[in-house]
């Protein structure tokens, strides 16, 4: 036996059946609309207004906020299109700070991944050594790829603005920042390099003082720093560093004038016309190392390693005088009558 239900139930099983069929039908139609007008959205190639366009995305940035970011820099992507996008393909906390640019046929599918994986925009800017900060100022202030923040800054509003503490009476940030070669992403502040920069130096200078000849007669890693300043500027060749660092740290054992002409240069500033005048040497400055001894008050560029590296460990040496033989190297001496020859027969052309 079984139950037969009453023939009067068919036509009304039948409605209810073509009804849920019917809503199928609209679901999947409403499923395929969706797929293929988010596909447009993700496949079609993205118009924008230059050849290449750049944008940031902040720190802590929302799939939303970094959609306006977008559409805001001139790329033809609503934002309500990539944060739809995003949130569909489960994106929405994967967005990455940095900078980023597009060019050429650039998809929204495409920028969604760039920004997922981080593949950030780079420029690159060297830090010369040897340099002086005011070289180095014009430089970062030429550069496009960086936001001009501390453009209009003095020294010391630059210092404060990077979290550095002036280590002079002058509020100098002269030497304060390590030579190298430094990357970042494209639009970001330069204060923000200039904050790589300055901790650098700061980590070179505590390393060198910590493991310094405990014998060299300097007070504090600043005057290591002005010391490896002074070396940076007076070498030619390489292979003269530790001899010019030995001769520096002699004199200032001796108390004797460092007499350094880069030292005087520095000193006399935009006056300097690349003539350095016996007037220029006998006129007192700050920097000026004929007339006053010791070490100048701040550094006189930017020192690489190796200048830091050769002042905090300087060779046993009995030279105090040396002087510039024309092709990049020194002659050392030990006594005057000995420099004054060597002068004579590099400076002067005689022998």
């Amino acid at each position: 036996m079984y139950y037969r239900a009453p023939a009067e139930n068919f036509p009304v099983c039948y409605f209810i059946l073509m009804r849920v069929l019917k809503l199928l039908l609209k679901l999947l139609l409403i499923v395929a609309l969706l797929t293929a007008g988010v596909g447009w959205i993700a496949l079609r190639p993205l118009p924008h207004s230059a050849e290449s366009v750049v944008f940031s995305i902040p720190s802590g940035a929302s799939l939303r906020r970094a959609a306006r970011v977008i559409e805001s820099s001139g790329i033809d992507l609503p934002a309500w299109q990539f944060e739809l996008l995003g949130r569909l393909l489960g994106r929405a906390a994967k967005i990455k700070t940095g900078s980023y640019e597009v060019a050429g046929q650039t998809t929204a599918l495409q920028l969604l991944n760039k920004l997922t994986r981080g593949d950030v925009s780079e420029g690159q800017m060297v830090l010369v050594e040897g340099r002086t900060f005011r070289e180095f100022r014009a430089t970062l202030n030429t550069t496009p790829d960086l936001a001009h923040d501390s453009a209009g800054l003095s020294d010391a509003e630059l210092l404060a603005r990077i979290g550095a503490t002036p280590l002079n009476n002058l509020a100098s940030a002269e030497g304060l920042f390590f030579p190298d070669t430094y990357l970042f992403d494209k639009g970001s502040s330069d204060l923000h390099l200039l904050t790589r920069a300055y901790q650098a130096m700061q980590r070179q200078l505590t390393i060198a003082w910590e493991i310094r000849d405990q014998n060299i007669p300097l007070k504090n890693p600043y005057e290591l720093l002005i010391l490896a300043s002074l070396i940076e500027k007076e070498t030619g060749q390489a292979s003269d560093r530790p001899q010019i660092a030995a001769v520096f740290i002699n004199r200032l054992r001796m108390d004797m004038p460092l007499q350094t002409d880069p030292a005087v240069i520095y000193g006399l500033g935009e006056h300097f016309d690349g003539n350095l005048r016996r007037i220029d040497l006998q006129t007192d400055t700050l920097w000026n190392t004929y007339t006053r001894r010791g070490l100048p008050p701040t550094p006189i560029a930017m020192p690489g390693f190796a200048a830091i590296n050769a002042a905090a460990h300087p060779p046993l040496s009995d030279k105090v005088y040396f002087v510039a033989k024309g092709d990049g190297h020194s002659v050392f001496s030990r006594t005057l009558e000995e420099h004054n020859h060597a002068v004579a027969t590099y400076q002067r052309g005689k022998k």
